[in-house]
């Protein structure tokens, strides 16, 4: 269990589910374990957070476990959208624990938001990766069949072809270096928000398949997620990996974290 995930179902504001996919990482395997070793390093957060002068373990999350991943991805998200589908249905906002990045189409297509947001090292706006329409570098191109804008935030690497695409109108790209600066503004449309662990740089998070250096501070990352959170129906973190002593796992877990007691305060608590 999450620490401090502490909720019964029918109770909970907040349905933690983990989703150990692991079949179409390109370099670094290993998000089968991410779930789990996120909890682990979870172990020793204290559960008062002085941001928002809440206690984690108040906030009504629920821990649903994982949801065993099998090697027919298409199957698999077709699943797990109706388990994500399910929590929604129930009135809780669904925070999906990856696994590789491809788990979160499953997550957008039943937030069904109007805005996707996602702090990563890649555009992920590719048709295909070696073939697969369904691989971890494709998620982005199949969240903008669902939302109508993505914000990609950190990105610093694509081919041609993605960086054509990023230029369209739909898509807007915030280099590293802008991150800091880079401020919401959605209005009233709705967002689901995905943290890819590798948007942060290998130096901080090097238990993740695909580094890619000159990447963004974790505290880049937390003021983000702080920001965004109250406009979330849906959250997602993922590419943990398990071939570092735990930075990729406890960085993950802290923004978790960060986006429920910020979602829970509402309003955006990123100054405090």
């Amino acid at each position: 269990m999450f620490p401090g995930a502490v909720a019964d179902r029918e109770d909970a504001r907040y349905v933690l589910l983990g989703a150990p996919l692991d079949i179409s990482t390109t370099f670094q395997p290993g998000t089968r374990f991410g779930p789990d070793r996120v909890r682990r390093f979870a172990r020793t957060f204290d559960d008062f957070d002085h941001h928002t002068r809440s206690h984690f373990t108040d906030l009504a999350v629920h821990d649903g476990g994982d949801l065993r991943a099998w090697d027919d991805a298409r199957e698999y998200l077709d699943f797990l959208e109706g388990m994500v589908g399910d929590a929604r249905s129930d009135g809780a906002v669904p925070l999906l624990l990856g696994g590789e990045h491809t788990v979160t189409v499953a997550g957008v297509r039943a937030c069904d938001p109007d805005v996707f947001v996602c702090l990563d090292a890649h555009l992920d706006l590719r048709e295909e990766y070696d073939g697969n329409p369904l691989s971890h570098a494709t998620v982005t191109r199949h969240a903008l069949d669902v939302a109508e804008e993505a914000v990609v935030l950190g990105a610093r690497t694509g081919s041609e072809a993605e960086w054509d695409r990023a230029s369209e109108a739909d898509v807007t790209v915030v280099p590293p270096g802008e991150v800091g600066e880079w401020t919401p503004d959605f209005g009233d449309r709705s967002v689901y928000l995905s943290v890819d662990v590798d948007g942060a740089d290998p130096a901080f998070a090097p238990g993740t398949g695909t580094m890619e250096p000159f990447g963004l501070f974790p505290r880049e990352m937390h003021r983000v997620v702080r920001a965004v959170a109250s406009h979330c129906v849906g959250f997602d973190v993922v590419e943990v990996n398990d071939r570092d002593d735990g930075q990729a796992a406890t960085l993950a877990g802290k923004l978790l974290r960060a986006f429920v007691f910020a979602h829970a305060a509402g309003g955006d608590d990123s100054g405090r």
